[in-house]
């Protein structure tokens, strides 16, 4: 295990940590109600020093040239959540719920009119270009050599009757990586829940039949707007 954090995370370390704090603030009453745990202020010093140790551990994978970074920074924290709940045993599914519904308790927290241009950003031609990019990016070999801890990716343009406006296929994915180095296998599917409503806050339909989390090929993120 590394013992320092790497510069990137470092310099983006205390919003991170403040971002870990307000996620636990809304957690607070689902941790005595469904976890069933009395000292939460113990469980709560217990999730930030894991979050210290999930730091270390986060890979680097390009910093800000890397669109996966932000998916790192974002999600990590809920690593740390994981690994102290299931330390208390908790149960997996339990632990999903708690933290799909504090994800998108948080999210809901920023304002309509952001996270809605945020969506249509992420859907607009200019951001498919660039994912197509990085799509291209992710697969070469140089720099699979530089980052093999990042995600593969391929970009998927509908065909005549599919009902999507894009795809991407994840054929390698970090958190998976993550998981096999440090042991968290069990708790790497509640990951793949938070995805649905980080894309639906946004007005982004989100469908996915498979992962590479439940042992299938690849994860088929397929994307269109909300109505």
């Amino acid at each position: 295990m590394a013992e320092t954090i790497h510069p990137f995370y470092q310099s983006h370390r205390g919003a991170m940590e403040a971002a870990m704090r307000h996620r636990l603030d809304l957690a607070e009453a689902m941790l005595r109600e469904r976890a069933h745990l009395s000292d939460v202020d113990g469980i709560r010093q217990e999730m930030m020093a894991e979050f210290d140790i999930v730091l270390t551990q986060t890979p680097y994978v390009g910093g800000g040239a890397s669109r996966m970074s932000d998916f790192f920074m974002r999600l990590i924290g809920f690593m740390a959540i994981s690994r102290v709940l299931l330390r208390h045993g908790v149960p997996v599914p339990v632990i999903g719920e708690i933290e799909r519904e504090t994800y998108k308790a948080q999210l809901l927290t920023e304002p309509e009119d952001e996270r809605l241009a945020a969506g249509r950003q992420f859907m607009s031609p200019e951001n498919q270009a660039l994912l197509r990019e990085q799509a291209a990016l992710s697969t070469a070999s140089s720099h699979r050599d530089a980052f093999p801890e990042d995600f593969v990716y391929d970009f998927v343009e509908p065909r005549p009757g599919d009902d999507f406006e894009f795809g991407i296929d994840y054929k390698a994915c970090g958190f998976c990586k993550f998981a096999a180095r440090h042991g968290d296998k069990a708790i790497l599917p509640n990951i793949c829940g938070l995805d649905f409503d980080a894309y639906a806050t946004r007005g982004i339909r989100l469908e996915r039949t498979q992962t590479l989390a439940g042992g299938a090929s690849h994860c088929n993120f397929r994307f269109s707007r909300l109505r």
